[in-house]
């Protein structure tokens, strides 16, 4: 079993580890950054470490980071999300100077992150995949050809891309010739490559994505489908699991799908393979390499710890359970609370957060980092806490969800929170019908207003009076 493991992230998925290293008897290192000193990970971790005052550059820093590990004892990384865990130097950097990487090998992280060769490795494998260039486009004369023959509406891609960048659809002849020189200054920006690659767009699919673990002796299981559908501009909002939109027959399908795709690129640890859905089309969009931010909702529906997991796999330990071990029961929501303002076009609302109850009862977990009196830097994601609730069944668990939302005290800054209630109520969401369009195709649901609580009154009150008494 591993002995000490350095976390290489920031925020609630390093709180996250840290406690599921506690449970397990491992030390847990810290990292930080200067606008991270007071963080919750920095706090509960069993040791921590400065990384420098930029804000950015010490957490994407790959040779600091392992050098740190080595010179600190730690015989493993956890790369949580983001920064450097899709990161293929990093993990084999990690390779070279023996230290455990949780997560898979630098070659499949590679491979998988090259969206053009993972279509290949899919096609081979016989998963069916959107129709689309063979590799990367050369110029804009054959991107247009290939949008001729395939048929508006395209998405023009970075072939590095992820996390909803880099991606812009086309309808028509002249908006690809807008947006593709967009598209590559987008791409050379967020993730250092040029390249693009063209895929068909699937008008108004649902996204569905299905969690995978496997061990080193090469088992591996699937953990059902999460549906991802509720999102804006390619980013998730409200995930749910299992999806209430598709079929015994389809789950079985596409769980089905997302083994044989981990087992034909020789996959190992925690991962995701994602897949759009449109009427009884099946299609393959990308796999990420590394533990989801939503993988809270999986873990609610079947039990299984998914961070546990990814280190007693990276222990060299095989899977704790096979896939006849995995059942579900009832549903689970996890909404992303991002600090930001959903009736100012979501704009970025970073300050310090003045009070904070977090929500609770039954079917009630919150993840986060965040507590009174903390100051959300501006220089990360904006979301600062994930909420998940569970209940047995569909019509509970958005009931459930409401409840939550009413139940959580968060004042400083703006929030999406509010919004989430517009769409908890409204009745395409309620009857499980919705697509990656419901979000545009609502935007009356921005049109709520603010309701503020008593207690909330009260504290306006009270602040007030104190200001004018001189206190």
């Amino acid at each position: 079993m591993l002995k000490k493991v350095l976390i290489a992230n920031r925020g609630e998925i390093a709180v996250r580890i840290v406690r599921a290293c506690a449970e397990m008897g491992i030390r847990s290192v810290a990292i930080y950054t200067e606008p991270d000193r007071y963080g919750l990970h920095v706090k509960r971790a069993d040791e921590s470490y400065s990384l420098g005052d930029d804000p950015i550059a010490g957490y994407l820093d790959p040779a600091r980071i392992v050098n740190l590990a080595v010179e600190t004892g730690c015989d493993a990384i956890h790369p949580g999300y983001g920064f450097l865990s899709e990161n293929a130097n990093f993990a084999r950097l990690c390779e070279q100077k023996g230290v455990v990487f949780i997560g898979p090998k630098s070659s499949v992280i590679h491979g998988m992150g090259d969206k053009t060769q993972a279509r290949d490795s899919m096609r081979a494998a016989g998963i069916p995949i959107t129709p689309g260039s063979d590799g990367n486009l050369e110029n804009l004369d054959e991107a247009l050809k290939l949008a001729n023959d395939i048929g508006y509406p395209v998405m023009v891609k970075a072939t590095s891309g992820g996390g909803g960048r880099g991606i812009r659809r086309c309808d028509t002849p002249q908006e690809l010739k807008t947006q593709y020189p967009r598209v590559i200054s987008e791409a050379t920006k967020a993730f250092g490559s040029a390249e693009v690659f063209m895929e068909k767009c699937i008008v108004n699919p649902r996204h569905i994505e299905v969690q995978i673990l496997a061990d080193s002796q090469g088992n591996v299981i699937h953990l059902f489908e999460r549906d991802c559908s509720i999102q804006r501009r390619n980013q998730k909002l409200i995930e749910i699991a299992p999806s209430p939109q598709i079929t015994p027959e389809q789950r079985q399908y596409i769980g089905d799908l997302a083994v044989r795709a981990a087992k034909a690129v020789g996959y190992e640890n925690a991962g995701t393979v994602e897949f759009l859905l449109s009427g009884n089309e099946v299609h393959f969009m990308e796999m990420n390499t590394r533990v989801q931010v939503e993988h809270t909702i999986t873990e609610a529906i079947t039990g299984v710890d998914i961070v546990r997991e990814q280190l007693r796999i990276a222990s060299g330990l095989a899977l704790s359970y096979r896939q006849e071990d995995i059942q579900f029961r009832g549903f689970a929501l996890e909404f992303r609370i991002n600090a930001e303002d959903p009736k100012n076009d979501f704009l970025p609302s970073f300050g310090r957060i003045t009070h904070y109850y977090a929500p609770g009862g039954p079917g009630v977990r919150v993840d986060t980092a965040i507590y009174t009196g903390y100051e959300i830097p501006p220089y990360y994601d904006s979301m600062c806490l994930k909420l998940v609730v569970w209940a047995l069944t569909w019509d509970e668990v958005i009931a459930r969800g409401k409840r939550a939302l009413d139940d959580m005290r968060l004042h400083g800054i703006k929030t999406t929170a509010n919004y989430y209630q517009q769409i908890l109520e409204h009745p395409d969401f309620r009857s499980g019908n919705f697509n990656t369009s419901f979000v545009p195709d609502h935007p009356e649901l921005l049109n709520y207003s603010t309701k503020r609580h008593p207690s909330e009154i009260a504290l306006a009150l009270a602040a007030t009076i104190a200001a004018h008494a001189g206190w």
